[in-house]
Formats: structure tokens, C-alpha cells, sequence
């Protein structure tokens, strides 16, 4: 696992957005794993501009969602894949044909759930995978505990997640949903290229778990040690806890150009 660590999160949003657009011209049609949520949008922004710029050209990319809720319209303006429409795929112009996600209206959710792993697979992989964590160590909606085989499956929400995610549903808790379809730990890591962008002070233990704990269900994220293409991006304050930074700064800064991220 390498760690980067970055001034802040729009140095982090850079260097992911470099990697993803050095990835683009490699393979025009890689398939990209996205994530929702705050976190991550420094990397789509920064993207975006390398697109409008010309730096880059995003066209034939492939989206890939990694999570969504359950029983909430496709086209209800909080769904995940709403949301990643006007996140990642228009300012990318991307078209919603080159988009694959799990269908959180199915009746047969279960089905819907085999499917989509299904889907990935005969798409040929995610080749990068954007992750964010969580203050308890969870990456995708797989909470502590979750098996680090698990496949794509339904979830239930906790209280507090619902409470945090109830902003975006004018504050009502009574509209989010109870469950949501989630990539499990044994779907992620079969992506080529794992990326996790983590800032804030808040996210300081849940790194540190993370990178230098021991691997355990406890904290979902430390599966990524398992993982033969790594990368942990985090800004000063996300790294505050993290006994070998010095060793991580030194590393970065003494590595071959050509070797990206």
C-alpha cells in the first residue's frame, strides 16, 4: 500500500485526477468506479477541468457505481446515480450508456445484487476505483464487521448514517431510505487500482487503522493491504495519526516520476 500524503484536499483531487487521466490515454475506455459523497468531488472537479482544457479526453471512459439505495426512483434527485449524473458524468460529458450501476428498484434485489458483479465482470474490471472511508473505517456502505469476501448485497442502514444523510433530503430522516445496494469488500478489491481519498482531522484514526492495523473485519478498509495496487491519499490533517509519515513523505518524494501513482 503506498501513502501519499497531500496538503490539503484539493492537492489530493489533482493528483487522483492526474492518475485518472493518465489511466484515459493509456486506455480511452477504462472503466472508472466512482464514489458519492463530499469527499470525492475535488477529484471529479479537477478532472472536469482537465477535460474542458483538453488536457484529457473522457469521452469513451466507463462509469462504474458503487453504491446505490434501495427503492428510491432511478430518477428521484438523491439517487446515487442522479447524483454521479451530475457529479461525474456531464461535467465529463459522458453519456449515461457508458454508465453501469446496481438497480435499486428491483423487485428481486438479491438477483439485482449477482447481477451487477456479473456486469462488472463481463465489462473487464474496474480498472480504478475511487473510495472514500468513513470515521469508522467503512468503505462502500460495508459497515465494521463486514466480511472482507463480501460481495455486491444489500445493507441496512444505521440510525446515524441516515441521521448524516437526512441533509440531503430537505432534513427529513422519514425519506432515506432504509437499505442500499453496495459493492462488498470482495467486489472492491477485485478492481485493478484501488485509490482512497481521505480528509480531515476526523478521518485521522480511521486511516491509521487503515494503513497500520492489523487487517480485520473491524475496519473494513484495511482489506485494501490485501491489495496489490494501493494507494491511500491523504491530506496533513488525515494523516495527523499515522506513526511512519515521515517514511511515507520520504518514499513519495524520492520515487520515480514515471511511476505515477
Amino acid at each position: 500500500m503506498e501513502v501519499v500524503i497531500v496538503p490539503d484536499a484539493k492537492a489530493g483531487g489533482e493528483l487522483i485526477a492526474e492518475a485518472m487521466a493518465q489511466l484515459l490515454r493509456r486506455k480511452p475506455d477504462a472503466l472508472l468506479g466512482v464514489a458519492t459523497g463530499s469527499t470525492p468531488l475535488p477529484v471529479y472537479e479537477a478532472l472536469a477541468a482537465k477535460v474542458r482544457s483538453g488536457a484529457v479526453d473522457a469521452a469513451r471512459a466507463r462509469i462504474a457505481q458503487l453504491d446505490e439505495y434501495v427503492g428510491l426512483p432511478a430518477d428521484h434527485p438523491e439517487s446515487y446515480r442522479s447524483v454521479l449524473r451530475r457529479e461525474v458524468l456531464e461535467p465529463l460529458g459522458i453519456g449515461m450508456d457508458q454508465f453501469t450501476g446496481p438497480d435499486g428498484t428491483a423487485q428481486d434485489v438479491q438477483g439485482a445484487c449477482e447481477a451487477y458483479d456479473r456486469a462488472l465482470a463481463e465489462a473487464g474490471g474496474v480498472d480504478l476505483q475511487l473510495l472514500g472511508i468513513g470515521t469508522d473505517g467503512h468503505i462502500g456502505f460495508n459497515e465494521p464487521c463486514s466480511s472482507l469476501a463480501s460481495r455486491t448485497r444489500i445493507k441496512t442502514l444505521t440510525e446515524q448514517t441516515r441521521i448524516d444523510n437526512a441533509r440531503f433530503f430537505d432534513g427529513d430522516i422519514d425519506q432515506v431510505p432504509h437499505h442500499v445496494i453496495t459493492q462488498g469488500i470482495g467486489t472492491i478489491l477485485e478492481a485493478r487500482h484501488l485509490v482512497l481519498l481521505a480528509t480531515g482531522e476526523g478521518k485521522a484514526d480511521a486511516v491509521a487503522a487503515t494503513v497500520e492495523g492489523p487487517v480485520a473485519a473491524v475496519c473494513p478498509a484495511s482489506a485494501l493491504q490485501l491489495h496489490p495496487h494501493a494507494t491511500v491519499v491523504v491530506d496533513e490533517a488525515a494523516a495527523s495519526k499515522l506513526k511512519l509519515a515521515d517514511y511515507f513523505r520520504h518514499t513519495y518524494a524520492n520515487k520515480p516520476d514515471w511511476q505515477g501513482i
